[in-house]
């Protein structure tokens, strides 16, 4: 069964306003084993959301309106829902008398415009509306010969989420046939989006029936599987068959196979090894340790470190020789690598971590005079020798700051293996 949503509001096709109601209803969809394969974002016009709602039930088995019940002119969500199915709308007394009590309680005179809350579609079910005046309706009916379910529901937060939770939920429950949604994910790092994909089309697209979702960004890679089975036994058992038979494609390229972010993998890596790690950290100015200690129990593994971005820090906290500093210059093969010792020595860590670069905006000066900007080198040191990489990263300053740290986190993770 496929889903559409469409929020109702020109408020969110401003920069102001996001809609956030279909993060919630596509959630508690996928709890029923519904998929959401539609959202739309439509603006306060009858024509529009008249052709949005005419395009939804030609594709959609399920449609949920959020928003444009209230009672003004531009409140258009029911006189919409009728003429894309073609029907009329009813008023409803109890509904209407239920409103003006609302407003006699507050002892204001109830505007005319109000009265149009109590309109229902023909054949439609209120929803009560605990927690404000516009009530929801939900609707089962035939679209050119296809069954189809409506639902409206109000706008704000506070009225839909227990509208959805208490009214609409259990009646869908009830009427669909059990689906369950199972999902994985596989993680990889540093891997271009295609490359990935010509070496998994392949296998995943043998899994008809498993969808398949390729994700890029800050440096990494996701695959997301996801599959609806009558029992989640059988869904699971789909999407774990698919990500078996892509992790035996990509063997140690991924680094997650249970969405572990890659800051997550590293210390888990540290603590199964009995490891610590510390760092020197002179372009990325301390972002790798953020990284780090932004997930708890980080202080086990992780010592901690040293921002070294001034060259006088890089010898009072790293023990790096001025005179190295001053002929190979602070962005420098030779400077990470004893960066990554110093750091190592300094604070007893068993793996000790150097990095430095030129980030931007502006190339290098003095002893890096012609360095470009982008050119990064990451040292690792351990027990066994020092390995240093060379990096020519592009973009902004925060870019060529933080791709710096994924690729140190990247080559920590494969130090270890």
């Amino acid at each position: 069964m496929l889903a559409e949503i469409i929020a109702v509001g020109s408020e969110m096709l401003t920069p102001f306003r996001q809609d956030t109601n279909s993060l919630y209803l596509t959630a508690q969809l996928n709890d029923l084993g519904v998929q959401v394969a539609f959202k739309t974002i439509v603006g306060d016009s009858l024509e529009h959301l008249t052709g949005a709602a005419r395009m939804a039930l030609s594709r959609a088995d399920l449609v949920l309106f959020s928003g444009g019940l209230g009672p003004t002119e531009d409140d258009l969500t029911r006189e919409a829902a009728a003429a894309a199915l073609g029907i009329g709308m009813r008023r409803d007394n109890p509904t209407f008398v239920s409103l003006q009590r609302r407003f006699a309680e507050r002892r204001i005179p109830m505007p005319p415009n109000n009265a149009k809350q109590a309109d229902i579609l023909e054949g439609a079910i209120l929803l009560d509306n605990k927690n404000g005046s516009a009530p929801g309706q939900f609707l089962h009916t035939l679209v050119d010969a296809q069954p189809r379910t409506i639902i409206l529901l109000p706008g704000p937060p506070k009225e839909l989420k227990p509208m959805f939770a208490d009214q609409v939920k259990p009646r869908l429950a009830a009427t669909l046939p059990p689906r369950f949604l199972a999902r994985r994910e596989l993680r990889m790092a540093l891997i271009p989006e295609s490359t990935v994909d010509d070496r998994t089309a392949p296998i995943y697209k043998q899994y008809t029936d498993v969808d398949t979702t390729i994700l890029a960004h800050n440096g990494e890679i996701q695959l997301h599987f996801e599959c609806a089975k009558p029992t989640l036994a059988e869904a699971k058992a789909r999407v774990d068959a698919l990500a078996e038979a892509i992790e035996h494609e990509m063997t140690d390229d991924i680094f997650s196979s249970h969405s572990e972010s890659l800051d997550e993998v590293v210390l888990l890596m540290l603590g199964m090894r009995h490891l610590t790690l510390a760092a020197a950290e002179s372009c990325t100015g301390g972002m790798l340790a953020q990284r780090l200690t932004a997930i708890p129990g980080s202080s086990r593994y992780f010592l901690g470190g040293a921002v070294v971005y001034a060259d006088a820090l890089k010898t009072t906290f790293a023990n790096v020789s001025q005179d190295l500093v001053r002929t190979e210059g602070p962005v420098s093969e030779a400077v990470a690598r004893a960066l990554a010792e110093g750091i190592r020595t300094r604070t007893g860590s068993s793996i000790g971590v150097g990095i430095t670069g030129i980030a931007g905006p502006g190339p290098g000066t003095g002893p890096d005079e012609g360095k470009p900007i982008g050119l990064v080198y990451i040292g690792i040191a351990d027990v066994d020798g020092t390995q240093v990489k060379e990096l020519h990263l592009t973009g902004d300053r925060e870019r060529i700051r933080w791709w710096a740290t994924q690729h140190a986190l990247e080559l920590l993770r494969r130090q270890m293996l």
